[in-house]
């Protein structure tokens, strides 16, 4: 059998993704580069925002037709989506060639629920909140043999007011330290160079090893000690729980990348709190401050929520004026969007879409001349990146990204000797709003 896999959302449906093809691999079965060559769909949803539930809704709806003309296919529904109260209903009374509905604490039992189904044909559904051992799911496949995303902590305990996830990926539960260990050595030793560390806030990691004197700045440590990788990059990084230890655990590194992202989502101390962020502006810009004075190089990105209930345009302009103090390289802003099932759902004061749209447009133009002007200092510097392939936007140039997460992209000397994943010095002579300019040195 062949399967598919279709992701919505974030770097965390991503690693689910790559965990489902290892399963299915260790079943017997091999990947499809189309969905019309498998045997089997998986899609793997998202409900943090409505746009990307849309998509995936739209998605699941467009292989009805495949199914006709394939009796015997399979579709999984997987993930987000399947995990949220009442959504498995919805799905087996709209989408009836669905076959499986897992939740997110469902899948380590995927390729056992593909056998049953073939043996009875009957829709299974298991979206109980029962949240498996770390150890159920394998080690998630290298992206393109230089690059891999390691699971370290599942779940989320902060349940912030906008947010769903701790409600369809449950509380926080960090895997065995030697279990990470193991798996980030074995790809080194695979060849892999680049290892992202993921969870819902990775700063919590260790909290639940009581005894072991285990958290996120030593793992770090341990990590940043082993031979054969040439960066570790994380995410995503809570600001209250980011630590002075953590800080200089990071600035003293070999191979820790210098990028420091911390979300923000508003400037506004009343929306803060409205939101259940857990600080403040005056706590965040210390933050700032501390980590500026350990890392004068690093790069430091943020997340914004524009249009969350009851944001007025005073609260709004607060948010401007606190981004243009930040100074941050980048910053990616969204659009609030209502989920049921969390707090701030039933909030009253919900801002209209236009006002929000508005709203969004605007955080945008104050903080790009920001990025570019951060990109502009760097403009002769020599930068080493990570190549990751050629410019979708050019075939003659190539592109990989710096230590602090920009992308930069050059023409090669030649295109004979260059291959993904090699470390590349760059001298850079221009720069973008989104992206940097470089010649080889």
């Amino acid at each position: 059998m062949n399967f598919f896999i279709q992701t919505f959302g974030c770097q965390m449906n991503e690693s689910d993704s790559s965990q489902i093809a290892s399963l299915l691999r260790g079943a017997g079965y091999n990947p499809a580069d189309r969905a019309e060559e498998a045997d089997l769909i998986a899609v793997n949803t998202c409900c943090v925002r409505q746009s990307a539930e849309n998509r995936a809704l739209g998605y699941i709806g467009s292989l009805k037709g495949l199914k006709a003309q394939k009796p015997d296919l399979i579709i999984a529904v997987c993930g987000c989506m399947a995990q949220k109260e009442g959504a498995a209903a919805d799905f087996l009374r709209r989408y009836r060639h669905v076959g499986l509905i897992l939740g997110t604490f469902a899948l380590a039992r995927l390729p056992e629920y593909i056998a049953a189904y073939r043996d009875r044909g009957e829709v299974i559904v298991d979206v109980a909140e029962n949240p498996p051992q770390t150890t159920d799911l394998p080690a998630p496949c290298a992206k393109d043999g230089y690059k891999a995303q390691v699971n370290i902590i599942y779940g989320c305990d902060n349940f912030c007011a906008y947010c769903i996830v701790p409600y369809v990926r449950g509380r926080e539960r960090s895997r065995a330290p030697q279990q990470i260990l193991a798996e980030v050595r074995a790809l080194a030793q695979a060849g892999v160079k680049e290892v992202q560390l993921l969870g819902q806030n990775v700063n919590a990691y260790g909290k639940d090893l009581t005894g072991e004197g285990w958290d996120f700045a030593r793992l770090l440590s341990e990590l940043d000690s082993m031979e054969g990788l040439a960066r570790i990059r994380y995410m995503t990084s809570h600001p209250r729980d980011f630590t002075l230890k953590l800080a200089e655990t990071i600035a003293r590194s070999r191979h820790i990348c210098q990028h420091f992202h911390l979300p923000l989502q508003s400037g506004c101390d009343r929306i803060l709190a409205a939101m259940h962020r857990g600080y403040d502006t005056a706590y965040y810009s210390r933050l700032l401050e501390m980590v500026r004075a350990l890392a004068p190089e690093a790069t430091i990105t943020s997340d914004l929520i524009v249009g969350f209930p009851g944001e007025t345009d005073d609260d709004f302009q607060q948010t401007l004026d606190f981004v243009s103090e930040c100074q941050f390289d980048a910053a990616y802003t969204f659009l609030y969007s209502q989920r049921s099932g969390t707090p701030a759902a039933a909030l009253p004061l919900q801002v209209a879409a236009e006002v929000k749209k508005q709203r969004l447009q605007t955080l945008m133009a104050r903080q790009n001349p920001i990025s570019l002007e951060r990109n502009k200092r760097l403009i002769g510097s020599k930068q080493v990146i990570l190549v990751e392939g050629i410019s979708k936007n050019d075939p003659a140039q190539w592109y990989g990204r710096t230590d602090g997460n920009k992308i930069t992209v050059f023409a090669p000397h030649s295109k004979n000797d260059l291959k993904p994943g090699e470390m590349l010095a760059l001298q850079i002579s221009g720069a973008q709003t989104w992206n940097l300019q470089g010649e080889c040195v």
